[in-house]
């Protein structure tokens, strides 16, 4: 596979650039998938000791992608108690 991929490269030096932009798009993209499994508060890995992690997460706790300052300790909360 990678023999035709370097004849290719080779004889069209033009498919480089779209390569590399490619392999990097799917490297980013596996990356994102991996910070989500690993990092979301909504996914959980442990059925038995945590079956609902999201409903043990604070009521002021606001999960953000990039933080923001805002004191979430003062809106008012609008849900029930579990």
């Amino acid at each position: 596979m990678l023999g035709v991929v370097a004849k290719q490269l080779k004889s069209h030096p033009a498919l480089i650039p779209l390569f590399i932009f490619i392999g990097g798009g799917a490297t980013m993209s596996m990356m994102y998938l991996g910070r989500l499994a690993l990092k979301n508060p909504d996914v959980s890995w442990d059925r038995k000791g945590n079956p609902e992690p999201w409903n043990k997460i604070p009521h002021d706790h606001q999960y953000k992608f990039f933080k923001v300052n805002m004191d979430y300790t003062k809106l008012k909360k609008e849900g029930p108690d579990f």
